[in-house]
């Protein structure tokens, strides 16, 4: 039963990860005509272009997007719990469910899209990667904070560092 819990929790959760990054790219306004962004518009244009049909952007929200993320955040809930066998929670429980699960996914999506951006402008910087054009524009947005208050040091910018101690503090106290 343990098998079958991870499963369907991490099938749900790569998906809830494509459907953030699609918000994210575009709230960021990164490039949707990358190979990466294509990929992720088709994996998850089949949820979202029904909901975009019923509920319009609103300026730079894209309101099927964050609808299509509250929803499977809420199924992924409403099932795991069936899994484990506890029956339908209560309302409050999936409320407050719901938002951590999301919060969570909102810092650990930051979190390892700053590392994997430090990572790959180490190995290649300067050089364009489909990938770290997305990651910068994800990433920018919270770093840039970051570089204002601290300087680089050599050259060697040490945001991302400072950003993922913060988001991992947060984590703590989610």
């Amino acid at each position: 039963m343990r098998a079958i819990y991870f499963i369907v929790e991490s099938l749900i959760g790569v998906f809830q990860v494509l459907l953030l990054l699609r918000l994210l790219m575009q709230l960021s306004r990164a490039d949707f005509r990358n190979p990466i962004g294509k990929g992720i518009v088709q994996v998850t244009d089949p949820v979202i272009r029904p909901l975009r049909s019923i509920f319009p952007p609103v300026g730079k929200a894209d309101t099927a997007s964050i609808l299509a993320l509250i929803i499977v955040a809420a199924a992924k809930v409403l099932i795991l719990q069936l899994l484990l066998g506890t029956g339908v929670p209560p309302a409050v429980f999936m409320l407050r469910a719901v938002a951590i699960d999301l919060a969570r996914l909102v810092l650990k999506t930051y979190l390892f899209s700053i590392i994997l951006n430090a990572i790959l402008s180490f190995v290649a910087p300067g050089s364009y990667s489909p990938a770290q054009s997305i990651l910068a524009s994800i990433c920018d947005p919270v770093l840039k904070p970051f570089r204002r208050i601290i300087p680089a040091v050599a050259g060697l910018d040490l945001s991302p560092l400072w950003a993922c101690i913060v988001i991992q503090a947060l984590l703590l106290v989610i």
